[in-house]
């Protein structure tokens, strides 16, 4: 007789990753109606990174227009999420977590809060002192969390939004 069961795991992981692929593809056709409204050229690359969709809408030639779904420090680009992951909510019925990314902002906003996280895991080890960074968004939060554990230290969120931050412990 031939076990024919798949490994376990394997279906849960297929069905969420389906799931996600569904969530990326619901935003991706709502961010086309919006960049249609706004007659903003963009293209949309769909993705699966850390257990959640991400989307980013991109440019070939000049993002400058694309800047202004990013706005000031990324405030409209924080806004157009929640809306997508409100349409994503309204077709699947459940809560999204999707990541959107607009001209690069997230990814270069990353790449800088890594460096920022790494260098003050350096300070509270050096000095033995917790080190308090200024208030950041739950994505800025979250990726230097993420860059301090790398460090081998610990961090901790304290405060209120939206002057919530980041300490980083000795």
């Amino acid at each position: 007789m031939t076990d024919t069961t798949a490994p376990e795991g394997t279906e849960a992981d297929t069905d969420t990753l389906t799931r996600l692929e569904q969530e990326g593809e619901i935003a991706a056709d709502y961010l086309e109606g919006l960049l249609d409204i706004a007659d903003l050229d963009g293209d949309i690359d769909m993705d699966v990174e850390a257990d959640r969709a991400a989307v980013s809408v991109i440019s070939e030639g000049s993002s400058r227009d694309l800047q202004k779904l990013v706005g000031r420090d990324g405030e409209v680009l924080e806004a157009l999420q929640e809306l997508t992951r409100l349409a994503v909510h309204r077709e699947t019925g459940d809560r999204s977590r999707l990541m959107l990314d607009i001209a690069g902002f997230r990814a270069r906003k990353r790449e800088e809060l890594a460096e920022l996280g790494a260098k003050a895991a350096q300070e509270a080890e050096s000095s033995g002192e917790a080190v308090k960074l200024r208030p950041m968004t739950p994505f800025e939060r979250k990726v230097v969390h993420d860059a301090v554990k790398a460090a081998g230290l610990r961090s901790e969120s304290e405060g209120e939004e939206p002057q919530r931050c980041v300490v980083v412990l000795p």
